[in-house]
C-alpha cells in the first residue's frame, strides 16, 4: 500500500469528544459531563483500561479526546514528533516501518481496544514507525500534555497508566525478541 502524503496530525481527524480538561467546553457544564460519560463508556472495553476501576475511566475520561479517522487518513509518521497516544475504539489501522532498504513494511494491524503510540507518552522521542487508517475509525486520544496534567492531578492515575504502559512495551519487546531470534535461526 502507497502511504496517502498527506498532512499527519490530529489537525486532520473530526473532533467527536471532549474531556472536561479543554477550555473551550468550559462554558457548557451539562455538556462536559455527558461528554465524560460517553467518553467513559467508550475506554471502558479498552485492553489498556481494563485493570481500572470505574471512577479511575470516569476520571481518565475528563483527560481524553475521541475523533474520528477516515481511511487513508495517516495518524502519524516514522520520525514525526510525537505528542499523544491513541486507543483504537472503532476501526482498523496499520503500522508500517520502513526498512533498511526505505521499502514501506506492514509491521502489525490494530485492532479496537488496542492501544498504539505510548512510547512517545514516556519518552518524547520522534515516532518509531507510521500508523494508517485502513477502516472508519474511532479514537481516544491522550495528549503527551494532559498525560502531564494527570500526573499533577491525579498522581495514582497517573502511576497506574504508566504501569500499563511498562507492561504493554514489555509484552511488545518479548514478541519482538521471539521473532528476532526465530529469523536469526533461519
Amino acid at each position: 500500500m502507497a502511504l496517502n502524503t498527506g498532512k499527519s496530525s490530529l489537525a486532520s481527524l473530526e473532533l467527536l469528544e471532549s474531556g472536561k480538561q479543554f477550555p473551550e467546553r468550559r462554558q457548557h457544564p451539562q455538556s462536559d459531563a455527558a461528554s465524560s460519560d460517553r467518553i467513559a463508556a467508550l475506554l471502558e472495553n479498552a485492553q489498556m483500561f481494563k485493570d481500572l476501576e470505574w471512577s479511575q475511566i470516569e476520571t481518565l475520561s475528563n483527560y481524553i479526546q475521541v475523533y474520528r479517522a477516515a481511511p487513508g487518513a495517516v495518524l502519524f509518521r516514522e520520525g514525526d514528533r510525537g505528542d499523544f497516544m491513541c486507543v483504537v475504539l472503532e476501526g482498523k489501522l496499520e503500522i508500517h516501518k520502513e526498512d533498511n532498504r526505505r521499502v514501506d513494511k506492514i509491521v502489525t494491524t490494530i485492532f479496537p481496544g488496542r492501544s498504539l503510540g505510548e512510547m512517545t507518552i514516556v519518552d518524547g522521542e520522534p515516532r518509531s514507525a507510521t500508523a494508517v487508517v485502513v477502516a472508519p475509525s474511532t479514537l481516544a486520544v491522550l495528549t503527551q500534555e494532559n498525560f502531564m496534567q494527570i500526573m499533577r492531578d491525579k498522581p495514582a492515575l497517573s502511576a497506574k497508566l504508566l504501569l500499563k504502559i511498562a507492561q504493554l512495551l514489555s509484552q511488545r519487546l518479548r514478541l519482538t525478541s521471539g521473532i528476532l531470534v526465530d529469523y536469526l535461526e533461519s
